[in-house]
C-alpha cells in the first residue's frame, strides 16, 4: 500500500468522524428543539403534599403526556402547603420568573376557604392570577387549565375537626363557582375535580397517610381528566 493510499483513507476515516458528529449534534438539536415546559402553579395540592414527589399530580400529568408521546421536561413548580391566592400572588412575583411555558395548571383557593377569607377578595385575587397563568402560557389560553378545589370536607382530617362538614362542601362550591366563572370569562380550560374528590369519603385509598392530602391514586384520576383536555401535539 503506497503513502498517498495511506493518507486518502486517513482523510476518508477523518470525514466519516466528522460526519456522525454533525449528525449526533443535529440530532441532539432536534430532540432540544422539541422539548416542551410545564409550569404548576398552586398549593399543597400541587406539590403533592403527602405522596412523594413522582405521584404529584403534576409529575404524574408530564410522564402521561411523554408516554403519549410529547416531550416535557420535568415541570417547573411554584406551591407550598398552606398557600392562599395572595401568598401565590408573592410567590410568583419574588421568582421574577420570566420564562414562557408550553403547559401552564393552576389550583388554588382551598386555603382561603380554609382561613375564612372574603370570597370577594379571592375573585380578585383569582382573576390576577389566572392572568399570569395566561402571560406565562405566551398568552396562548390554549395552553392554560384549572383545576377546581377538591372538598377536603370529606376527609378524616376534617371529620375529627369539629368543623361544620355541610359548611366546608358549600364553601367549597362557592369558592369554586368563583374560579369556574373566571376561567370561563377568559376562555380558559376548566377541570372539574370536585365531585370526583368528594368519592373519598366512602374510599380511603383515595386519601393520603396524612388523613387530608389525595393519595396518588386520586391524583391519577385528576391527570386522567387533565389528559381529555390537553393536545399532547
Amino acid at each position: 500500500m503506497t503513502a498517498r493510499t495511506i493518507l486518502l483513507l486517513i482523510l476518508l476515516s477523518l470525514c466519516v468522524c466528522c460526519n456522525k458528529g454533525i449528525l449526533k449534534t443535529s440530532a441532539s438539536n432536534k430532540m432540544a428543539s422539541t422539548e416542551k415546559t410545564y409550569l404548576a402553579l398552586g398549593d399543597s395540592y400541587t406539590i403533592g403534599e403527602s405522596v412523594p414527589a413522582e405521584e404529584s399530580f403534576p409529575s404524574q400529568l408530564t410522564a402521561k403526556l411523554n408516554k403519549s408521546g410529547a416531550n416535557y421536561t420535568q415541570p417547573e413548580i411554584i406551591a407550598k402547603t398552606g398557600w392562599t391566592s395572595n401568598e401565590l400572588i408573592q410567590a410568583i412575583e419574588s421568582r421574577n420568573l420570566n420564562q414562557k411555558f408550553d403547559l401552564v395548571t393552576l389550583l388554588i383557593g382551598v386555603n382561603n376557604q380554609y382561613r375564612g377569607y372574603s370570597e370577594n377578595t379571592y375573585r380578585t385575587e383569582f382573576r390576577k392570577l389566572l392572568k399570569t397563568a395566561i402571560a406565562f402560557a405566551g398568552n396562548k389560553k390554549s395552553r392554560v387549565y384549572v383545576v377546581s378545589i377538591p372538598d377536603w370536607g370529606v376527609t378524616p382530617f376534617a371529620k375529627k375537626s369539629n368543623r361544620d362538614l355541610e359548611k366546608i362542601s358549600r364553601d367549597i362550591d362557592l369558592f369554586n363557582a368563583i374560579n369556574k366563572d373566571e376561567t370561563q370569562q377568559e376562555g380558559v380550560a376548566y377541570i372539574d375535580i370536585t365531585e370526583a374528590s368528594r368519592k373519598a369519603a366512602n374510599d380511603i385509598t383515595l386519601i393520603a397517610d396524612d388523613g387530608l392530602h389525595p393519595s396518588a391514586k386520586m391524583y391519577s384520576e385528576w391527570v386522567d381528566s387533565l389528559m381529555d383536555k390537553i393536545s399532547v401535539k
